[in-house]
């Protein structure tokens, strides 16, 4: 058996290497005529995609959103290639939905998605609105009103200190029943089964990777197979290929799906048998430990 090329080694989606280009901590790994050290920037757009290549139409491999960093190795012609800090993912992000003066955030976007006011009045026309998990930084108060760094103002119960996290994940779920799914994306207009997981396991102060199958492969525990689905408990994670839904008891499913193009909940049993028509039996279902006790 031949060895197999170094750079096939590094799954693409998590290590920033290219065929001309590779990140400076990735010497001896992959092999690349450049290295380059990489350059924080922040995401100051509501929330912007990163794409698979530097092009409007380039496939949607995720969303980030305000106030995200985002290590920037190459960039041009309206575009930068780089890493998201958040779970590492590469992609193209465009130029101008980045600073490159990173603010170091305080608070992080706890209500489902909420508004920024030019003033602290409900009355004034939003300069922009921020989805679960943008994160900002609160420089003063007025009110009900709290000041961010870029002087907007946002109303304060709708903000967590970076501290603060949800006891129940599910629940942060839950809040997103009816909310369109959308391949590729994280935020509260549009999101998929994934994205789910990862943005209420965040709110809960557990990080998540991006995608079904990072998920499968490092999220808690596998329970032994085979499966039996008479015992399931409310925040385990059943996979099937390409897909992941969250038990929000012994009976039902909640999941971000392409059959309903929304978050839904469901009877589980339903679900899999559903589900087994298209995209196969459940590969496993994992169980996490228990979060903010």
């Amino acid at each position: 058996m031949t060895d197999t090329p170094q750079s096939t080694r590094l799954d693409p989606r998590l290590n920033p290497y290219r065929a001309d280009l590779a990140a400076n901590h990735l010497r001896g790994e992959v092999d690349a005529p450049k290295f380059a050290p990489g350059k924080d920037f922040q995401i100051i757009a509501p929330v912007t995609p990163l794409t698979k290549g530097p092009s409007d139409p380039a496939p949607i491999e995720t969303q980030l959103l305000f106030g995200e960093v985002f290590r920037v190795y190459d960039e041009g012609a309206g575009w930068a290639w780089g890493q998201a800090a958040r779970d590492d993912y590469v992609g193209y992000v465009a130029r101008s939905a980045l600073t490159p003066a990173p603010v170091l955030h305080t608070h992080t976007v706890a209500a489902l998605r909420t508004f920024v006011y030019s003033q602290p009045d409900i009355k004034r026309r939003p300069l922009m609105s921020l989805s679960m998990n943008a994160r900002v930084a609160v420089t003063a108060a007025r009110g009900v009103f709290s000041q961010l760094s870029n002087s907007g103002w946002i109303f304060t119960d709708h903000l967590a200190s970076t501290e603060e996290k949800e006891k129940d994940f599910v629940a942060v779920a839950e809040r997103f029943i009816g909310v369109p799914y959308l391949w590729g994306g994280r935020e509260s207009l549009g999101l998929d089964c994934s994205a789910l997981v990862q943005t209420a396991l965040e709110r809960a102060g557990f990080h998540a990777l991006r995608d079904t199958d990072m998920q499968e492969a490092t999220l808690g525990e596998p329970l032994p197979a085979p499966f039996d689905l008479t015992s399931l408990q409310r925040g385990d994670l059943i996979f099937w290929k390409g897909h992941v839904g969250i038990m929000q008891d012994g009976e039902r499913l909640l999941h971000a799906n392409a059959t309903h193009m929304c978050t839904a909940s469901e009877p589980f049993l339903e679900a899999v048998a559903r589900i087994a028509k298209s995209d196969g039996d459940i590969t496993s279902i994992r169980r996490l430990p228990s979060l903010g006790a």
